[in-house]
């Protein structure tokens, strides 16, 4: 019997993790248990008695109470095991202390000292209603062979979305639209923006420039539809924009800057039993490795850290920065109270198809993408970053919600995990997938970039896996193109943040 059918994550722990499907019978010779039933991939087992009532621990964390008793040898899953309000010990990690040699990558220096991997010329849009001519606007110029003579730029990317009127013109989900764009138009992966407005909306193209500074010349250009006289005017005007700053754009070309450039999304979808154990960790070393050289890593979806918060806390860098974190878990109590919700709402039927039962035990495993640093921030959705390293941005769990708030904090490039699969890209920012188990990565290699199944088997360590994906980042962030990339993901992922009622 190979000690590697299931795999123990801490030697308080009272269940084990199978690796590979497991028969009715099957003996783990380490536990000295005898399944009572067939057991799945990434899914767990009870290795000692466990009574009703019990705690059940996994990473030697609590990730939930047993509903029913379990005897040894039987799954552990959501007919025996419900949510528990009690958590392990805030105990901070240990951190990875050992520098990082010196790395860079050949990116796109900006006149406001920014670095981009990626030279797009955005378009976007104040609201719906300017959505469809953005989008003829970027196929046009690309039907008409305007980019030929421009290798530099990478391509012209609508930004488009559902939303900029019909909502409260003083409420919290008009300043989250509002901030996201602005933030979208300033990552530095794009090199000029047009922003294309219909007239009447809520998100007045006027008003919006003056709140934010921004002044139409140049690499910045604005006009709405009503103004222009209709939908193809609208379309040859803003070909004639893009005429103007492409030469400028192409002119800006790639240069050695210090890895301590970059800004990383960090994200995970579609989890498994694995992710927590293999994709997870591995990313979060590579994290460590990134904040060593002085980047910036943002961990988000803030539904999917609460149960494993209490981590969290231990390692921010003093209380304020703790209590910014618990504000936002208050508010986002409230915010599930009030929508008659629960936080507990995850894991997703995906989830928990791949071994994931409660919340609690899904968090602790989403955590381990951020690594060992310590945390220096804590931002609300979509709002500039204000330091390096290791920040926490509020968002919610839906990945494309929340990697479109990360863009528009700064976030240059996303690192996605994923266990069951994912389907994802992302623009301007380039996405890398992760795969947290062999299985998956076979049957999506068009689509994930890195497997670290190779962890769960003994055939690679997480720090051999961390510096793998730190290697994959700095290639793609000098030009390499990710996978998502490749299959032209990330021109409909720009899904901002609707909070408040729709009028």
């Amino acid at each position: 019997m190979s000690a590697l059918v299931a795999v123990r994550l801490h030697p308080s722990d009272n269940i084990v993790v199978a690796r590979i499907r497991l028969p009715q019978g099957e003996t783990i010779a380490s536990e000295n248990v005898i399944l009572t039933e067939a057991i799945g991939p990434g899914h767990k087992i009870a290795t000692v008695p466990i009574r009703k009532g019990d705690l059940v621990r996994k990473y030697g964390q609590v990730i939930g109470q047993a509903t029913a008793d379990i005897a040894p040898g039987a799954l552990v899953h959501t007919h025996n095991m419900a949510l528990s309000e009690l958590r392990g010990e805030a105990v901070a990690p240990l951190r990875r202390n050992v520098p990082e040699p010196a790395r860079s990558f050949m990116g796109y220096r900006r006149a406001n000292g920014k670095t981009g991997v990626r030279n797009y010329i955005g378009v976007l849009t104040s609201v719906n209603c300017s959505a469809t001519v953005a989008r003829h606007i970027a196929e046009a110029a690309e039907r008409s062979g305007l980019l030929d003579a421009y290798p530099n730029v990478d391509g012209i990317v609508p930004i488009t979305h559902v939303s900029g009127c019909g909502m409260d013109m003083a409420g919290e989900g008009y300043d989250i639209l509002r901030r996201t764009l602005w933030g979208t138009a300033a990552n530095p992966n794009f090199g000029a923006v047009l922003l294309v407005g219909l007239g009447c909306e809520a998100v007045q193209i006027a008003k919006f420039k003056s709140d934010y500074g921004m002044r139409d010349g140049g690499l910045f250009q604005s006009f709405t539809i009503q103004e222009i006289g209709g939908t193809r005017r609208a379309i040859e005007q803003g070909l004639e924009h893009l005429k103007a700053m492409l030469p400028v754009v192409n002119a800006n070309t790639r240069s050695e800057v210090p890895a301590s450039e970059l800004v990383l999304g960090l994200q995970c979808g579609g989890s498994d039993g694995w992710s927590g154990i293999t994709s997870n960790p591995a990313l979060g070393n590579a994290s460590d490795r990134l904040v060593a050289l002085g980047a910036t890593v943002i961990l988000s979806e803030t539904p999917e850290i609460y149960g494993a918060e209490h981590l969290l806390y231990a390692r921010a860098k003093d209380q304020t920065v703790s209590d910014k974190l618990r504000a936002r878990l208050d508010w986002w109590e409230h915010y599930t109270s009030i929508n008659g919700g629960e936080m507990n709402n995850n894991p997703s039927p995906g989830n928990k198809a791949g071994g994931l039962t409660t919340i609690l035990e899904k968090s602790l495993g989403a955590v381990a993408k951020s690594g060992t640093s310590t945390m220096n921030d804590v931002i609300e959705y979509a709002k500039p970053l204000n330091t390096r390293g290791f920040v926490f941005m509020d968002s919610p769990g839906f990945d494309p919600v929340s990697a479109t708030g990360q863009v528009a904090s700064g976030a240059t490039m996303i690192a996605f995990t994923t266990g069951r699969g994912s389907a994802y890209g992302c623009k301007p920012s380039p996405s890398i997938k992760l795969s947290s188990n062999t299985d998956i990565y076979n049957r999506m290699k068009d689509d994930i970039d890195i497997d670290c199944g190779s962890i769960a088997t003994g055939d690679a360590t997480i720090e051999e896996k961390g510096k793998e994906i730190l290697d994959l980042l700095l290639a793609v962030a000098s030009g390499k193109k990710s996978k998502s990339e490749e299959l032209g993901y990330g021109g409909l992922e720009f899904v901002p943040w609707q909070v408040g009622a729709v009028m």
